[in-house]
């Protein structure tokens, strides 16, 4: 291990602003809203708020999935939430989500209107209320859970841990690259022999639990997040790639993975959805 600056905590922690790198100027330690913004709210029942990254994806794949399988109730209106302009510290998505993450959901067929956030929550919630893509026989519908809860658990090393240190923070340090690269290759280990003699996270099923896991672990392997693929030989997990390769066939997986996009080519990006037909102008 190289040497590095020693560092000794003080005894009362301060908030530096300068430093934490490319996320300095959006992440605090206090919750709350600092400006005054009402969220607009379109047609559809579902009002989702989001950004497309891998725990947006997750929801709006199950929308799209949910409306592949002809659901009518889940036809939806995405709104796009910019967080490196700091759009979740507006007042209208801190009443719905206080923990100012993305995503966050409004269902506008209740009343009054349920909010939801959390991605888990989420993926819950709309697989319960249309009873869709959640097993119903008891030890089905708990194998799922476990691995949507193992998901929940599990992605912040990966993106909190390796990802931050890998690819964003301002000083490259060899402890904490090394640390959370191993957790992470255990992790994908994990999937691997999970999907090993199966063709789904939790068994023979296309279920939540491969939503919620794959826009994080099949992004990885595709070397798709964080440039690190060859770092962590993700080549050498054949089951999770061949997952992978299933799930992103999968019509509605491609269209849920544009939206709220606002990266890559532009043909892969679509900012804000709030019918079927955005994903194909004329």
């Amino acid at each position: 291990m190289s040497d590095a600056p020693s560092y000794t905590p003080p005894k009362v922690w301060t908030w530096n602003k300068d430093n934490g790198g490319q996320f300095s100027k959006i992440n605090r330690p206090t919750a709350g809203a600092t400006h005054e913004k009402v969220l607009p709210v379109g047609r559809h029942p579902l009002q989702l708020y989001s950004l497309g990254t891998p725990n947006g994806v997750k929801v709006t794949v199950l929308l799209e999935e949910l409306l592949e399988l002809g659901h009518g109730g889940a036809e939806y209106d995405a709104w796009l939430i910019n967080i490196g302009d700091g759009d979740q510290f507006g007042s209208g998505f801190v009443e719905i989500n206080p923990n100012s993450k993305i995503p966050a959901l409004m269902d506008h067929s209740t009343s009054p209107p349920t909010r939801v956030f959390e991605s888990g929550a989420i993926l819950l919630y709309l697989a319960e209320k249309f009873g869709a893509f959640l097993p119903s026989e008891p030890r089905k519908r708990t194998e799922c859970l476990s691995w949507l809860f193992w998901q929940m658990g599990s992605a912040p090393y990966l993106g909190g841990g390796f990802g931050h240190f890998y690819a964003y923070a301002p000083i490259k340090i060899e402890y904490c690259i090394d640390r959370f690269a191993m957790e992470v290759k255990r992790q994908l280990d994990v999937l691997d022999r999970q999907l090993a003699d199966k063709q789904f996270i939790a068994g023979d099923e296309y279920t939540i639990a491969d939503m919620a896991i794959w826009p994080w672990y099949g992004a990885l392997a595709a070397g798709l997040v964080y440039n690190a693929a060859e770092f962590l030989d993700t080549a050498s997990y054949k089951h999770v790639n061949r997952w992978n390769k299933e799930l992103a066939e999968r019509p509605a997986v491609k269209r849920g993975r544009r939206v709220n996009r606002t990266f890559g080519s532009p043909e892969s990006q679509l900012k804000e959805r709030h019918d079927k037909s955005d994903f194909d102008p004329k």
